[in-house]
C-alpha cells in the first residue's frame, strides 16, 4: 500500500492534498489552448474558405447546395442566387445555401 500513500502522510495522519492553485490554472489553460487548436482554429479556417467560395460565385458556375441540389447558376444577387436545376426549371437560393461548387462539365446536357 505504500505505493499509493506516502509513509509520511500514513503515518502523521493526516491527509493528502491535492495540486496547488497554480497548477490548476496551469491546467486549465493547457486545455484552453488544446480546445482552441482542436476544435475553434479549424471551424474558423472552413468559414473562412466557404465566406471566399461564396464571394466568387458567379453565373455559369455549376454548385451543389447543402440539400443536395445539384445545377447551374443563372443570376447571382447580393443575397440570393437563381439556379436552373433542369430545362426551364429554376429556384432561388440563399448564397450561403451553396455547399461546393463543382468542376464544369458536371452537369450532363440532355
Amino acid at each position: 500500500m505504500d505505493f499509493f500513500i506516502s509513509d509520511a502522510i500514513a503515518q502523521a495522519g493526516g491527509t493528502a492534498q491535492g495540486p496547488s492553485g497554480m497548477a490548476n490554472i496551469i491546467m486549465l489553460l493547457v486545455f484552453v489552448a488544446i480546445f482552441y487548436f482542436l476544435l475553434i482554429r479549424p471551424q474558423m479556417k472552413r468559414q473562412k474558405e466557404h465566406r471566399s467560395m461564396v464571394e466568387a460565385l458567379s453565373k455559369g458556375d455549376e454548385v451543389v447546395t447543402n440539400g443536395g441540389v445539384l445545377g447551374k447558376i443563372v443570376d447571382v444577387g447580393d443575397a440570393f442566387l437563381t439556379v436552373e436545376i433542369a430545362n426551364n426549371i429554376q429556384i432561388k437560393v440563399q448564397k450561403h445555401a451553396v455547399g461546393a461548387v463543382m468542376p464544369k462539365g458536371t452537369i450532363k446536357e440532355s
